[in-house]
């Protein structure tokens, strides 16, 4: 009973499930947010342009009858007509376009955020040697007070990290390509039968 009780706290305290019920909370909250913007702010708007061009009083009354139904009093039920509602679908289109650009505009802002975070990461870092760095321009003689010097040492230390890297990303696409030659997949092999028979054929 004690461990179920610990690996039920240690599922709720994950980062993820934390960032799942904020995100429940914060989408429900939205919800609301777009359903009172559309319904009592830009929806108004557009009954009102409706009514000056159509003679309609809201979205609600835009059908398209395919068949109509009659109370007894001779007024059209909806209930019993077969008709398509153009109103819900110009709803739905607008709220869609509403939650589309707020959440365009909040991604888009985040992102921002996180590079600007890095670049000032990336700055900070720049702006002070580490260790490492300190013991090799020592090494080589350079002084943290010749700026151009420690400059220069930084440019090369990039350049020979980036090429470093992209060294190892060849021969990782090498090892990759020799295992995936050692162990074929289906595709593969089909692919080698059908290149042997068109050799056959010629």
């Amino acid at each position: 009973m004690k461990k179920f009780f610990k690996e039920f706290g240690d599922f709720i305290k994950r980062g993820n499930v934390i960032d799942l019920a904020v995100g429940v909370i914060i989408g429900s909250a939205f919800t609301a947010i777009v359903t009172t913007l559309s319904n009592k702010i830009i929806m108004p708007v557009i009954n009102y342009i409706l009514a000056l061009m159509l003679g309609k009083d809201s979205l609600t009354e835009i059908f398209t009858f395919l068949k109509k139904g009659y109370t007894e009093t001779g007024a059209i039920d909806l209930a019993s007509s077969i008709y398509i509602d153009w109103g819900a679908f110009i709803s739905a289109i607008i709220k869609f376009i509403i939650i589309a650009f707020v959440l365009f505009t909040i991604v888009k802002t985040i992102n921002n955020i996180q590079k600007k975070n890095e670049q000032l990461k990336n700055d900070i870092k720049n702006a002070f040697p580490t260790k490492e760095d300190k013991k090799e321009m020592k090494k080589e003689g350079i002084k943290l007070r010749d700026k151009e010097a420690v400059k220069k040492f930084r440019a090369e230390k990039e350049e020979r990290l980036a090429l470093e890297k992209k060294q190892a990303e060849e021969q990782a696409k090498i090892k990759a390509e020799e295992e995936r030659k050692a162990n074929p997949t289906t595709e593969d092999l089909l692919k080698e039968i059908l290149a042997t028979l068109k050799k056959e054929e010629k």
